[in-house]
C-alpha cells in the first residue's frame, strides 16, 4: 500500500486572511475558532519541508504569510501566543508551551532549508530570539531541539540554537521507567515518538552516543507497543499506562506522524530496516491497515480525517490532521526516492 504524493488542495481550501484556520466540519472551515500558532508552525514546517522553490504561487504565498504569523506571535522574550481569532486579534499572553517549541522547529527548518535568502534571514531572527526561552514541558523542548538541529544544519557553529539543543536533551535525558515499561514517563499520551527522536537527533549532533543509543531503544519499544497485530495502532487520545487495559480509539492522526518523522529520522541514521518498516506502517494506517480497515483521508482533496473512533473515521477534516497526512505523504515519498 502506498500513499499518493502529497496534494495541497484542502489545506489551502482552509486559508482565511490571517493564515490557516484550525478546525472544520467535514471540509468547511470552522472561521469561528480562528487560528493557532501550533498548527500555523505545522503549515510552515511541511512547506519549509517540501522545497519553497518548487511550491506553488498560492503555497509559496502561504509559507510567506505563515512565516509572518509567527513573528507576529512571538513576544520580545521568544515565547509565542497561540490562539488568533478571526478578525486577526491575538488572545492570552506569550507562553513557552508547545506552540513555542513547534515554532522553533519551523523557524529552524526554514533557516537551514529554504533557498530564499530573505525567508532565511527572517526566520533565523526569530530563531534567534526563541533561544531566550527554556520551556518546563519536555515535548515543547523536544521540538525545540529538533528545530535546533535543523538551524546547525546551516550554522553549525551558533552558539545559542547549540546551547538550546542541549538544555533540551538534558530535559529528555530521563532514565525509563522500568524494564518493562521502557518509557520515561508513567503514561504515554501525545506525540510520544518526539521525545525520542529528539533524543537521538540531539545527540546525533553533540556526538553523545549515550542519548542515541537511549532515544532509539526508547522509540523501539514504543514502535512494538504500537504495533501489536503487525499494523500500527496508536496510542488513543486518553494515553495509556503500563498496567491499562488497551484502548484502541481515539486516535490522532497526529501520533501517526510523529511516528513517521522519528522512524524516517532513525532510519536515516541507522540504516536499520526496522525503521522503514515503521514509517511503512504509518503510511499505511492512513491507507486503511489499522484497527477498522477503514481509509483515513480524502484522495480527492488531500485532506485527512481528524481521528479514528471506535465508529469509524471522525470525517472532520482539520489543519491538523490535514498536516499530518502531508507529513507522512512527504516522508514516503522522500524514502521511495532515496530507496535504489
Amino acid at each position: 500500500m502506498t500513499l499518493p504524493e502529497p496534494n495541497f488542495s484542502h489545506l489551502l481550501e482552509l486559508r482565511g486572511p490571517w493564515g490557516v484556520f484550525e478546525h472544520a466540519e467535514f471540509a468547511t472551515p470552522r472561521s469561528e475558532h480562528g487560528y493557532c500558532t501550533d498548527d500555523v508552525a505545522r503549515v510552515a514546517l511541511i512547506l519549509a519541508r517540501q522545497g519553497d522553490t518548487s511550491l506553488s504561487r498560492d503555497l509559496g504565498d502561504l509559507l510567506r504569510s505563515s512565516l509572518e504569523f509567527l513573528e507576529l506571535a512571538q513576544s520580545s522574550t521568544g515565547e509565542f501566543v497561540n490562539r488568533r481569532d478571526r478578525t486577526g486579534a491575538w488572545g492570552l499572553s506569550a507562553t513557552g508551551h508547545d506552540w513555542w517549541g513547534r515554532a522553533m522547529w519551523a523557524l529552524g527548518t526554514i533557516s537551514s532549508r529554504c533557498e530564499d535568502a530573505q525567508l532565511r534571514e527572517r526566520s533565523s531572527r526569530a530563531f534567534q530570539r526563541g533561544t531566550m526561552v527554556r520551556s518546563p514541558w519536555p515535548r515543547s523542548m523536544a521540538f525545540a531541539v529538533l528545530g535546533a538541529s535543523e538551524y546547525l544544519v546551516a550554522s553549525p557553529d551558533d552558539v545559542p540554537a547549540r546551547m538550546l539543543l542541549e538544555a533540551g536533551t538534558a530535559t529528555l535525558d530521563r532514565e525509563n521507567r522500568s524494564a518493562q515499561w521502557r518509557w520515561p514517563e508513567e503514561r504515554l499520551t501525545y506525540a510520544n515518538a518526539v521525545l525520542a527522536e529528539a533524543l537521538f537527533a540531539g545527540g546525533t549532533v553533540t556526538g553523545d552516543e549515550r542519548l542515541v543509543e537511549r532515544g532509539l531503544d526508547q522509540l523501539r519499544w514504543l514502535l512494538e507497543s504500537e504495533t501489536p497485530r503487525g499494523y500500527l495502532s496508536v496510542t488513543p487520545s486518553v494515553g495509556r499506562g503500563p498496567r491499562d487495559e488497551r484502548c484502541r480509539f481515539d486516535q490522532q492522526p497526529i501520533e501517526v506522524a510523529a511516528m513517521s518523522d522519528a522512524c524516517v529520522r532513525a532510519l536515516s541514521l541507522t540504516g536499520d530496516p526496522l525503521w522503514r518498516w515503521g514509517r511503512e506502517r504509518c503510511e499505511a494506517w492512513f491507507m486503511g491497515d489499522n484497527d477498522l480497515g477503514v481509509v483515513m483521508f480524502d484522495a480527492a482533496t488531500g485532506a485527512g480525517y481528524d481521528g479514528l473512533t471506535a465508529n469509524g473515521p471522525n470525517l472532520n477534516q482539520g489543519a491538523e490532521s490535514t498536516l499530518a497526512l502531508l507529513s507522512t505523504q512527504q516522508h514516503a515519498r522522500r524514502v521511495a526516492m532515496s530507496t535504489p
